[in-house]
């Protein structure tokens, strides 16, 4: 990571919310998975990497004056990769954790999601975790290194769990009916089924709440200015705009 300069903490014109830091064009470095949707995906037909990050992060860096500089990652090591400081940021729908805080610097949180049960379309062998967790024959699908995949240990033996390397991967095995159910954030869930709404949906009351934030190598200088400019979207209805567009079943992928 870069060292922090002067012009991090020089201010901006005021605005509804305060003066803004001025990061003096800085490019930030922001890994992204590209594969958790609505967060960050790839378009198939531009093949450019679009989402809720994508937007938030312009957003970002065009109120303190960065430049976002995009950068596949796979989930699998990502935090480790920040906390080495091979990259500025992390955006990919990361919970907030005090065993990660050990890792890395969080923002302050910019939502806070529900894991819910995504399960086929028809589905009546269960409703809701209690009564897929009773039937011992039932197989829960999510993503390694996620904190659903710790909450499905905390409710299952782990030979019920399958984890995939990626949400896409553990959505087809549901559909192709490889497992039965795949727990994950209702945000990813409500994309799932705003593109495959005649396949997949989302059953039974949240199992737990989490606050997400986007993480930083410890020490980063780069927390205070993005806390300044997620609180300055949030008093502008930015955030709020971003969450209609992404966040809701009517967000289909494109190509979908």
């Amino acid at each position: 990571m870069e060292a922090p300069t002067a012009a991090m903490e020089a201010p901006t014109a005021a605005t509804s919310g305060g003066a803004l830091p001025d990061l003096g064009g800085k490019e930030v470095k922001i890994a992204v998975e590209n594969a958790y949707p609505p967060f960050n995906y790839i378009n198939p037909s531009n093949k450019q990497g679009e989402g809720w990050d994508y937007e938030a992060w312009t957003e970002i860096c065009r109120l303190l004056n960065c430049k976002p500089a995009f950068q596949e990652s796979s989930w699998e090591g990502m935090i480790q990769a920040v906390g080495n400081g091979q990259f500025d940021a992390a955006a990919d729908g990361i919970t907030i954790t005090d065993e990660r805080k050990q890792q890395v610097d969080f923002s302050d949180g910019y939502i806070k999601v529900d894991q819910r049960l995504l399960a086929r379309v028809g589905e009546t062998r269960f409703t809701d975790m209690k009564s897929f967790v009773a039937d011992s024959a039932l197989r829960m699908g999510t993503q390694t290194g996620t904190t659903n995949y710790e909450t499905a240990k905390k409710q299952l033996p782990e030979a019920r769990i399958q984890a995939f390397e990626q949400f896409p991967f553990a959505v087809a095995a549901l559909i192709n009916g490889d497992v039965d159910a795949v727990i994950m954030d209702e945000t990813a869930g409500q994309g799932y089924v705003g593109t495959s709404g005649d396949k997949v949906q989302l059953v039974g009351d949240p199992i737990s709440s989490d606050a997400l934030g986007f993480i930083f190598p410890k020490g980063s200088a780069l927390v205070q200015p993005v806390n300044a400019a997620l609180t300055e979207m949030r008093t502008s209805g930015k955030l709020d705009e971003l969450a209609k567009k992404y966040f809701s079943a009517e967000f289909k992928l494109p190509g979908s």
